[in-house]
């Protein structure tokens, strides 16, 4: 920050004129009252930084509460609640080596979005209250960053300097929009989207941090400061992509738009950005290559800038007015020229067009006026334009269009907004603020209204239909209802998918899984078997097909044909490499036939090509037992243990088989181990009672088995009332 720039009159608000008495009560008498109360509050706020940061944070958390008590939804099963790598901080480095998914066709690279998870998991276990908290944390402290950087860049601009009061009302307001803005509810509200915030987190910081390393008088402490940078500018990149266009908006703003900087400092700039791209891309390198099955549209150039300019006018939409909100939007829908009944919705979306094309001219508009906040405005649209072109379907993406893709490129909007507020008569700055004062009132209540969507599965599911949610919102409301014996509603859902999409393998399947409950095995049993088929097939446009062929085994074992179910995850394990859902099934048909050489080298074989799967070390610890081979059982069981913070199984099987062995004080101190990880089960005391009985502690064990049946009682009250 310049400690001595001079400000003209006319560049900044009204809310810093010094007027003379005479002028005072003019303008008292030509702005309301209650403008004036306004004025003044916004003054002395604007004097405590501090208090503005509280207040963010405390909006921010208010409108979000609601989603608190959510479940895991979608991605949320995979990422959050069985996701591999956030279970042991043993696993920290192992993450970069990986995928975000392990079996789909995204090649996203988000280690730091795992990590990010294994504090919540150490803490909360699978408790869905804890991510959803943090996740809410890291949104909230990412528009406090905001709220001070955008403070920073407001008093460095270059020709048109806007005082530290002026400058911190200014950002507070606009970081206070961007908080409660419910079109984030996709990036705070729903766990799998914490890859948004987090990115933003560290990326603003970095740029803090670098601003700040300016003003540090020593080498050393500039240096430490911009090496900080440099970290957490990686940090941002392995969370989530978008994070290149923070790294492009910085380069940007730092070469045309503060105070002139010297052509050597700008080549050393330019050199870092790209030393921290060159290594962001060799930390890509290190999962192993991915290339994508799916099958993407071939768009024409044409119909590429009729959807750029579409999803340009949904975005602008929502920004000014968030309605209809879910997570399945688009502005291409080819199943729409199938059916004449919905050529007017085709119609309708055409109006989006038109919108984009009114804010493509708004934003040129703005920056090409010579007016005050000129320079702002062009920082906004600017902003905004390196933001939303990645994701405005000039190339392919997975959607159309997405409301958590907002996240990034609605702060170059705000900006904008904030440049052509700049530029209105001094008169109307008072009844600007307090529009936007009203504005943040009203998006908060929207958006504690949309996050209450996500407090349970069933309510978000219908929420998206209603809201022009398509295919997999049903297909998930199906499995819920099918969960709860609705197998008739169920089975109306899962058709009206199939109708659309006859091939999606995931609704067919639930389908079959429907029909089999309803009585009709002969239907389901050539479902399954259909689906299995042509799964070769839907695999190049469908994750996870894979489940066909599982589904298909277990009919076939079910029908007592276990040589038919083997033959069929032989065959699924060859086109599936590397999944254990197929390895473990097999795994287990193969012991209950008696052949457990083959399951433990079958098993193994995925161990030691997986060392860090928790799955598989304590299936191949169980499998060693079994054989009574107790060294090598031991090591597997002790790896289990390590690689999933709150496991209890593997330490419940070291401490039987050491129990067996009378090894009473090891088997004691496993089982006291598997105590404190789950310490309100009460199969943990029953067994520890055990072992305490046996090394001839009887009061001890008597303390313990009380403890357990008092947690029983416990748990019959509970489910008594929940009843």
């Amino acid at each position: 920050m310049r400690a001595t720039v001079c400000h003209r009159p006319d560049s900044d608000i009204a809310l810093t004129n010094h007027r003379s008495p005479s002028q005072t009560s003019a303008s008292q008498s030509s702005i309301p009252f209650a403008w004036q109360r306004l004025k003044l509050s916004l003054l002395g706020l604007s004097q405590k930084r501090w208090l503005c940061c509280l207040c963010l944070i405390l909006i921010g958390f208010v409108v979000r509460t609601p989603a608190l008590h959510g479940p895991f939804l979608w991605d949320d099963e995979y990422l959050a609640a069985g996701n591999p790598f956030i279970k042991s901080p043993l696993l920290i480095l192992e993450a970069f080596r990986h995928s975000l998914f392990l079996d789909s066709f995204s090649a996203h690279y988000r280690p730091v979005q795992n990590i990010s998870f294994m504090p919540d998991y150490y803490l909360w276990s699978d408790n869905p209250f804890g991510f959803h908290l943090s996740n809410i944390i890291w949104h909230v402290a990412s528009g406090v960053l905001l709220f001070l950087l955008l403070r920073r860049l407001l008093i460095s601009s270059r020709r048109e300097p806007v005082s530290p009061r002026s400058s911190q009302v200014i950002a507070f307001l606009l970081a206070a929009v961007w908080i409660v803005h419910p079109v984030h509810s996709a990036a705070v509200d729903y766990i799998s989207g914490r890859a948004d915030s987090v990115a933003f987190f560290f990326a603003c910081a970095a740029w803090l941090v670098f601003l700040q390393a300016r003003s540090y008088k020593t080498v050393s402490a500039r240096s430490a400061a911009y090496v900080g940078s440099f970290f957490l500018g990686i940090l941002a990149l392995c969370t989530r992509e978008s994070a290149l266009i923070w790294l492009a908006i910085f380069l940007g703003h730092r070469l045309f738009f503060p105070e002139r900087t010297s052509a050597r400092n700008k080549v050393a700039l330019v050199l870092c950005c790209f030393l921290l791209a060159v290594g962001y891309a060799g930390l890509r390198h290190l999962p192993p290559p991915r290339t994508p099955t799916a099958s993407a549209p071939r768009w024409t150039p044409p119909t590429r800038a009729v959807l750029m300019l579409r999803a340009l006018g949904d975005y602008g939409r929502l920004m000014i007015f968030p309605s209809k909100l879910h997570m399945e939007r688009s502005v291409f829908d080819p199943t729409f020229l199938r059916n004449p009944e919905k050529w007017a919705a085709t119609v309708r979306v055409e109006y989006l067009s038109i919108l984009g094309l009114g804010v493509l001219a708004g934003l040129a508009a703005g920056a090409l006026r010579k007016e005050r906040g000129r320079e702002l405005r062009i920082l906004g649209a600017a902003w905004f334009g390196a933001a939303y072109l990645p994701i405005s379907n000039i190339v392919d993406l997975n959607a159309t269009v997405a409301e958590h893709w907002l996240y990034l490129p609605s702060v170059g909007l705000l900006i904008f907004v904030a440049g052509c507020a700049l530029g209105l008569p001094r008169r109307i700055h008072p009844w600007a603020i307090a529009f936007s004062c009203l504005f943040v009132v009203g998006l908060s209540a929207r958006s504690y209204c949309r996050s209450g969507d996500w407090t349970s599965a069933e309510t978000f599911f219908r929420q998206t239909l209603a809201s022009g949610g398509t295919s997999r919102a049903a297909t998930n409301l199906a499995v819920i209802l099918t969960g709860r014996g609705d197998y008739k509603g169920a089975e109306s859902l899962l058709r009206r998918v199939l109708e659309v999409s006859p091939q999606d393998p995931i609704a067919r399947n639930n389908l079959a899984d429907a029909l089999r409950h309803l009585g009709r095995n002969e239907e389901a049993g050539k479902l399954v078997v259909s689906t299995a088929e042509e799964s070769e097939r839907s695999r190049r446009d469908y994750p996870r097909t894979w489940i066909a062929a599982a589904n298909l085994a277990r009919l076939r074992h079910f029908q007592k044909e276990d040589q038919a179910a083997l033959a069929v995850l032989d065959q699924a394990r060859a086109d599936y490499p590397e999944v254990w859902d197929l390895i473990s099934y097999e795994a287990e048909l193969l012991r209950e036939a008696k052949r457990s050489k083959a399951a433990r080298d079958l098993v193994e074989g995925f161990a030691q090509r997986n060392w860090w799967h928790y799955g598989a070390a304590l299936a191949l610890g169980r499998l060693y037992a079994e054989e009574g081979n107790v060294a090598a059982a031991d090591r597997a069981l002790r790896m289990a243990s390590r690689l999933d913070l709150h496991d209890v199984e593997a330490l419940n099987l070291l401490a039987r088989i050491r129990l067996r062995q009378n090894r009473l004080a090891d088997a004691y101190r496993a089982q006291s181990r598997a105590v404190v990880r789950q310490p309100d089960a009460p199969r943990q005391y029953i067994l520890l009672s055990d072992i305490l009985e046996r090394m001839g502690r009887t009061v001890e064990a008597k303390v313990a088995i009380d403890q357990g049946a008092r947690l029983q009682a416990i748990g019959r009250e509970s489910r008594a009332l929940a009843n």
